[in-house]
């Protein structure tokens, strides 16, 4: 981009707080956090013979944080009916699991998208009756893999049974 004839490079930030996890079509609550989401790729160090100033780094397998959903306490029992489905139902059910980050504008900014991804943790909030502050309930996902848009979104995918041929469910 060129002002007054000075080649300038704008960067749109946006603030971490405008921010939407698609899990179903329609969510009756709104998201307060939204945490761990990243991937780190394993690595060994090879060191040779006489090469005393270098290392040689081998890449291994990606591995995904759990990401952790915060929200308050509603009567929608989206994150429990998913639980409960994992824990005893006959099929276990997986997701893509969108979250969309916008600017102020209210235009997506990014969007991540969670492949395969499945609960493992479901916790209550503390019930305390002194406190004033909201019910937080939280929901700990796994996932097999990662995907990066600059914007996407238009609803989470509940996913059949069986895999692509890549192996990701998709």
């Amino acid at each position: 981009m060129s002002k007054n004839g000075v080649i300038t490079h704008e960067l749109n930030y946006v603030t971490a707080n405008r921010f939407y996890v698609e899990m179903e079509s329609s969510i009756t609550a709104s998201f307060s956090e939204c945490s761990g989401l990243g991937v780190k790729i394993k690595r060994e160090a090879y060191f040779e013979g006489g090469v005393n100033d270098q290392q040689r780094i081998i890449l291994g397998q990606a591995e995904y944080t759990d990401v952790t959903l915060k929200r308050g306490l509603t009567d929608d029992f989206v994150f429990w009916d998913w639980v409960t489905n994992i824990l005893s139902g006959p099929k276990k059910e997986r997701r893509n699991v969108n979250i969309l980050l916008f600017n102020q504008a209210g235009e997506t900014m990014q969007c991540w998208t969670l492949l395969g991804a499945v609960p493992v943790g479901w916790k209550a909030p503390a019930l305390q009756a002194n406190s004033n502050t909201v019910a937080i309930e939280e929901l700990t996902l796994a996932y097999e893999g990662l995907k990066i848009a600059k914007s996407q979104g238009g609803g989470a995918t509940t996913l059949n049974s069986g895999r692509h041929a890549s192996g990701f469910f998709l």
